[in-house]
């Protein structure tokens, strides 16, 4: 949460909203609700599941083993994220972002997104005990996707990162 606090100063100028934030702890296992959804003003925190990409979990163990920002990595990056505008794509609703470091300054151009995905969920835990894997965009449950695109919006932060 710091680091994340910290990246909300950093990037300051380009946040437009800093009543909630976003924070992907992925030195949790993605059998873990670890994004959270933080309301700064009276602390409340929601935390849903978040798949990681395939990229970063090659042996598909369920823990994120390496970020990358390479084109075609379909890895989770590390940083700070700018929401930007909710559209309609092939994974239904889903929030762009745009990267705000030099860990994921390619997020834009590698189409890194918050959608929801059918293997983020409770019976992919209980069949598999993990999530499936993205291609590097923050994959949620389809039950979260419609409370994190409307208390996330354009213009706040997500960051993501381990410990």
């Amino acid at each position: 949460m710091q680091r994340a606090l910290a990246a909300l100063e950093q990037h300051a100028g380009l946040i437009e909203h800093r009543d909630v934030i976003a924070v992907a702890d992925f030195s949790l296992p993605s059998s873990s609700p670890r994004f959270h959804l933080v309301n700064l003003a009276d602390g409340d925190v929601r935390s849903h599941w978040v798949a990681h990409g395939r990229g970063s979990d090659p042996a598909r163990t369920g823990w994120l083993e390496c970020f990358s920002n390479e084109l075609h990595s379909n890895a989770t990056s590390a940083g700070a994220y700018r929401t930007a505008d909710v559209y309609v794509g092939a994974h239904g609703r889903s929030i762009r972002l745009e990267g705000l470091d030099a860990t994921n300054s390619n997020a834009a151009q590698r189409a890194v997104v918050v959608h929801g995905a059918w293997y983020v969920s409770e019976g992919m835990i209980g069949q598999w005990g993990m999530l499936g894997r993205s291609q590097g965009c923050f994959a949620v449950s389809n039950a979260s996707l419609e409370q994190l695109l409307t208390r996330l919006g354009p213009g706040r932060l997500i960051y993501a990162d381990r410990a």
